[in-house]
């Protein structure tokens, strides 16, 4: 049938080559047709195994594109980050696995942006975020922060392997208490105004258990989509990779 046959236009554009290329290709293996009149006719399936996920063992095999932070598309992840945060009324921020920031900040608190401000409560801040990191590999864990402030973390993965950490959190358990001396505490430690970090203080979002449940709920939810669009742009870099190398040894 002539739907298992490409034209040399078809080629082209599927393998984003010229057309010297393509007839290089012809004639060392690499693609494989029938001439028609004067025109060629290239089979199908042999392209699409030079487009497969797994290229056949003949063919010059590139580097896979790495399973880390790089894959991810941050801009994209931001605004998502950013439109969760906000929703759920809560701050959120992307890691790498280490725990250092990959995005900005989304929907902070100004009790956390008051301690981020000066240096050692960002310090902590970091302190905190690494330690989450290196917790997210069980199953989406919640801690109390040096703040006295709840947060939970969940893994996004690329090919089954942990690339980033999402942290959400910023919110007290309705269940706490003597929150107001330890706030005082922390101004002492962090060189900060007491009075103006008690103020701020007292705008914390405070849930209940029943809305820390839902947080809890829903972090999986968010970064098996996030992991699935890593994954789909770690796909298309591996694909477009293996299109350069082939234009690369013609």
């Amino acid at each position: 049938m002539m739907s298992d046959f490409l034209t040399t236009k078809q080629i082209q554009e599927l393998l984003q080559v010229d057309r010297t290329t393509v007839y290089r290709m012809l004639s060392d293996g690499r693609l494989s047709g029938i001439k028609i009149g004067n025109r060629w006719r290239f089979y199908k399936a042999k392209v699409d195994d030079l487009l497969a996920d797994t290229p056949p063992t003949t063919e010059p095999t590139p580097a896979p594109p790495a399973t880390s932070f790089e894959v991810l598309p941050l801009t994209c992840l931001q605004g998502m980050q950013s439109v969760a945060a906000e929703a759920m009324g809560i701050g959120a921020i992307i890691t790498d696995t280490a725990g250092q920031p990959l995005t900005k900040m989304s929907h902070p608190c100004g009790f956390c942006q008051l301690i981020y401000g000066s240096e050692k409560g960002r310090a902590a801040c970091l302190a905190n975020y690494t330690q989450l990191a290196h917790r997210a590999e069980s199953a989406f864990p919640q801690n109390t922060c040096h703040a006295g402030l709840r947060c939970i973390a969940g893994e996004i993965k690329i090919n089954g392997v942990k690339t980033a950490v999402f942290i959400a959190g910023q919110y007290k358990s309705s269940a706490q208490e003597n929150h107001a001396q330890h706030v005082q505490q922390l101004a002492a430690v962090y060189d900060l105004d007491a009075d103006e970090l008690a103020a701020a203080a007292t705008e914390i979002p405070t849930f209940d258990p029943a809305q820390q449940q839902k947080i809890a709920a829903w972090l999986p939810k968010l970064t098996s989509t996030l992991s699935e669009i890593g994954q789909e742009r770690a796909e298309l870099l591996g694909r477009l990779q293996r299109i350069a190398a082939m234009s690369a040894v013609c």
